[in-house]
């Protein structure tokens, strides 16, 4: 009610004056002007109060926004148990606060343990799908002995989600995911549904890891009983393992060209020393660059270094060799 106040104000002071004042009645060319005048300056008045409440409004959507992708996609230590670590995502709708696409890496007993997820769609529609994956991999990182338990989890809590989401069955929705595994020797194992495999880094090199083909996306079959992890090789001191989504290899400019994730990776480790902070915001600048601040899918990405840095696990803290920031998302475009 109390935002009707000023508008019925202004509204009974037209119509009083209208009605009222001896100038409005009259036909004269000077009386014409001061009731054009007085109606305009109260339309006037009454846009810029819509205008304000609409602009107050809005703010405290982006600041429930911004507070939902804290809790929900928070940001990353700057190291976990000896990797450097960077993070950040670029939703595709302009103004968003978050998108489609998922991460997080923990520190367990069984080694550092990350997840990389881009959901099916884009924006606020896939938040409810993004929200059970990741609350159930921040639980199943720690129970579970091995990744194929992780998956099995994973794989059913989407079921719940999609048939409390849709009871009809009629939306189909997935999510492409990869899960790496990585012990405190710097063995890599992982388990792929349908996502890109990683690029590792080292020295000036960046070579994407193929070991073997994905599993189908999680949510449109059913996984097989056993899941069979693959070897990534190993993270030497020094290297380095870019995760990423789709999004990244696919973006475009607007003549159509893909950006050329390799030779930008490549360029990064060249031209800059390699830590994730410095490769993240490298390759994060050079695809706003190419997509004119736009992309059309939602992207994230994350880097794990292997560095000379130490940390107390589950603490979230360490001192790292790179005095790298804390990661986070991207700048805003």
């Amino acid at each position: 009610m109390r935002s009707l106040g000023l508008p019925t104000v202004w509204g009974a002071a037209a119509v009083t004056y209208k009605l009222a004042c001896p100038l409005a009645q009259e036909s004269g060319l000077e009386a014409r002007i001061v009731t054009s005048a007085v109606f305009f300056a109260v339309g006037t008045g009454l846009i810029l109060h819509v205008r304000q409440r609409l602009m107050r409004e809005l703010r405290q959507l982006r600041r429930v926004a911004v507070a939902a992708q804290s809790a929900l996609l928070r940001p990353l230590p700057p190291c976990v148990d000896g990797l450097d670590v960077a993070a950040a995502q670029l939703p595709s709708e302009r103004g968003a606060a978050i998108g489609g696409d998922l991460y997080e890496v923990v520190a367990t007993e069984y080694g550092v343990r990350a997840v990389m997820g881009d959901v099916r769609g884009h924006g606020i529609r896939a938040f409810g799908t993004v929200a059970a994956v990741l609350g159930c991999f921040r639980e199943a990182a720690h129970d579970e002995k091995d990744l194929g338990g992780v998956l099995h989890r994973l794989e059913r809590a989407l079921a719940r989600h999609l048939r409390q989401e849709h009871p009809a069955g009629a939306a189909e929705e997935f999510v492409t995911l990869l899960l790496v595994e990585i012990s405190a020797d710097g063995e890599m194992t992982a388990l792929n549904c349908g996502h890109p495999w990683p690029y590792r880094l080292s020295g000036t090199d960046a070579d994407q890891l193929a070991p073997a083909d994905p599993y189908p996306p999680l949510g449109l079959f059913p996984l097989p009983a056993d899941l069979s992890t693959v070897g990534l090789g190993h993270l030497e001191q020094g290297d380095a393992l870019f995760l990423f989504t789709d999004g990244a290899q696919d973006a475009r400019d607007a003549r159509g060209r893909f950006f050329p994730l390799p030779h930008a990776l490549t360029r990064a480790v060249r031209d800059t020393p390699l830590s994730s902070q410095t490769v993240l915001s490298r390759i994060t600048h050079d695809l706003l660059h190419h997509t004119r601040g736009g992309p059309v899918d939602d992207i994230a990405l994350m880097i794990l270094t292997k560095s000379r840095c130490t940390s107390l696990r589950g603490a979230g803290n360490c001192a790292t060799s790179h005095d790298a920031p804390a990661a986070g998302d991207a700048p805003p475009r």
